[in-house]
């Protein structure tokens, strides 16, 4: 085991140098609006550390909202924050918000939250090419669900971490009937404690949380790795999945404490999310199932050249260690991030 571990983490360190921008998701703008007190509203937009200083984005209100102070700018670890109070006499309902930035787009996403007095709370999420959104007249349930499921499927498919863990998942239960099982446990565990985290139920540091969902990789990559059919992995993955699956919906909740809930559909929100990120996650274990048939049917072809010829165990243990030094190198980081 030892030994093993050692390889892991050895080869890290060299994943460091060429997978470091994997580290993170590719972070979107977020900005939020709230209404301070009748009128008065407050502008704050998040940048993020990809966007270079020179190419900082301008967020502006519709002409009717007049600004009662200067732009401030703060620079922190996670890129900087920009903040302004604006004042109207008309209601931030139908308004434009706009997005500019002074050199070129830089293809990033991004996130517009609102928050008025009267309880509303809208959410938008916009292509890289969106730049102008008008806050809607009132919140829907059809554009709550549209929205929220658009933010899980994205947060699932750009969330390394949740997709190494699948594909371990999958080198595990195999290919049939007991992989959607344990995919179903994982799922099941992750949505009771994405709800309980996101009803503010049950809260959880959120910077200790991420490090061990690497760690649930690592874990497993140690595992598909050393081949022991009779572990406790192999031989109970849907326990595995399930206990695992309980720590990653506190991961997905996190998400969401960002991004917050409306006031009015709470339920359509919470319910929209999680099935966007579920609907991710079928995608990706297909693309995934017909990648590893495509393979194994290169692999068993006897016209091809025996060099494209590889054993199935090989083809495991590569993926293993991949995943293992890439989610070893999260985790120290991670770790790294709030222990200093």
């Amino acid at each position: 085991m030892a030994p093993l571990i050692k390889k892991i983490i050895t080869v890290s360190i060299f994943l460091i140098l060429t997978t470091v921008s994997w580290a993170h998701e590719s972070r979107p703008l977020f900005v939020e609006v709230y209404e301070k007190e009748p009128g008065v509203y407050e502008l704050q937009y998040k940048i993020p550390p990809t966007i270079p200083e020179f190419n900082l984005p301008e967020i502006s209100l519709s002409d009717s909202y007049k600004a009662l102070d200067r732009l401030a700018v703060y620079q922190t670890e996670g890129g900087f924050i920009k903040k302004q109070t604006f004042k109207s006499t008309i209601a931030l309902n139908g308004a434009l918000i706009s997005i500019k930035y002074p050199v070129m787009n830089p293809s990033v996403a991004s996130i517009i939250k609102v928050s008025l007095l009267n309880g509303q709370k809208f959410t938008k999420l916009l292509g890289p090419d969106e730049l102008i959104w008008r806050v809607p007249q009132e919140e829907s349930f059809a554009a709550v669900a549209r929205q929220y499921s658009i933010l899980g499927i994205k947060h699932i498919l750009e969330g390394w971490d949740h997709l190494l863990f699948l594909i371990c998942l999958m080198l595990v239960a195999g290919i049939g009937k007991k992989l959607w099982i344990t995919i179903t446990g994982f799922t099941i565990a992750h949505s009771i404690t994405l709800a309980l985290s996101a009803l503010d139920v049950v809260r959880l540091p959120i910077p200790p949380v991420e490090a061990v969902i690497a760690l649930s990789v690592v874990y497993l990559a140690v595992e598909i790795a050393l081949q022991k059919k009779d572990s406790l992995t192999y031989r109970y993955p849907i326990a595995v999945s399930s206990s695992f699956g309980l720590l990653h919906g506190f991961g997905f909740a996190a998400v969401l404490s960002d991004i917050g809930l409306p006031q009015i559909e709470v339920v359509t929100s919470l319910l929209f999310f999680n099935v966007g990120v579920e609907l991710g996650q079928i995608i990706f274990v297909l693309g995934i199932l017909l990648l590893w048939l495509f393979i194994r049917k290169i692999s068993f072809d006897k016209n091809l050249n025996s060099k494209f010829k590889f054993k199935r165990v090989t083809l495991e243990k590569s993926v293993a260690y991949f995943c293992g030094c890439l989610a070893s190198f999260w985790m120290i980081e991670r770790l790294y991030g709030f222990l200093l």
